[in-house]
């Protein structure tokens, strides 16, 4: 029998192949909501690990099931042959975004060097890591820096975020204050923007400080020690 009588069998077998997938992941969200009681699962996805199906939840977590939600499990897969850690891959993949979406207009600028690779940062003018990772780019060359004031701490730190970004050299106000210590003098101006970047932030589940963007839209959520950022930084500018 010719070769390309079987292309439509073939054909109609992965269509049904993938309706059953598609129905038993459906049925996987159905039941993942019926025992949370609450319409809160984003995906569900069958894996190639054991029989499992990925399911994300609207809060970006991860965790796992079988085909009857027997079971949960709330952890990370490891795979054996390759040593990767599937979970964190994923959840690293869930968590990027689009870098074209992000209103660079509402963040402070900084140039050093050529500036051709970029990193943006959200942050807060009271939080511990941000002024540690402030006295650290100031070390970068070569970079393009946005900063979107975040400020999620207290009450002080929105205040610090207005007058920073009223301030009539931002830049300057803002490394005053992260490296320095030199606190922001008041200044009064439209700052509605730190409103709108907390808006923004919540919107990206951004519920820490410092959290940072690469060109690629890769997120990196906290600090990372210098040689460990400027790598990640040049590795998405290729």
């Amino acid at each position: 029998m010719p070769r390309k009588l079987f292309r439509p069998a073939i054909i109609a077998a992965a269509v049904l192949g993938a309706s059953a997938a598609q129905a038993s992941e459906d049925a996987v969200k159905r039941a993942m909501e019926a025992f949370i009681g609450q319409p809160v699962v984003e995906s569900v996805k069958r894996t190639s690990y054991g029989g499992l199906y990925e399911v994300v939840l609207d809060n970006g977590e991860l965790i796992y099931t079988d085909a009857r939600v027997s079971f949960i499990i709330d952890g990370h897969v490891i795979d054996t042959r390759s040593r990767q850690n599937v979970t964190q891959a994923r959840l690293n993949e869930l968590a990027a975004i689009d870098f074209s979406i992000l209103p660079l207009d509402q963040a402070i600028k900084q140039v050093r060097g050529d500036g051709k690779r970029v990193l943006v940062t959200f942050e807060d003018p009271n939080c511990g890591y941000c002024r540690r990772l402030a006295k650290d780019l100031v070390q970068m060359d070569n970079v393009t820096i946005y900063t979107f004031l975040y400020p999620i701490l207290s009450a002080d730190s929105t205040e610090k975020s207005r007058n920073i970004w009223c301030a009539g050299d931002r830049a300057k106000a803002w490394n005053d204050w992260t490296i320095d210590g030199k606190a922001p003098a008041a200044a009064s101006c439209d700052s509605s923007v730190v409103d709108r970047n907390v808006a923004l932030g919540q919107s990206l589940r951004i519920s820490g400080t410092p959290t940072m963007f690469l060109a690629d839209g890769t997120r990196i959520g906290g600090y990372l020690p210098p040689a460990q950022l400027e790598a990640a930084v040049s590795g998405a500018a290729r």
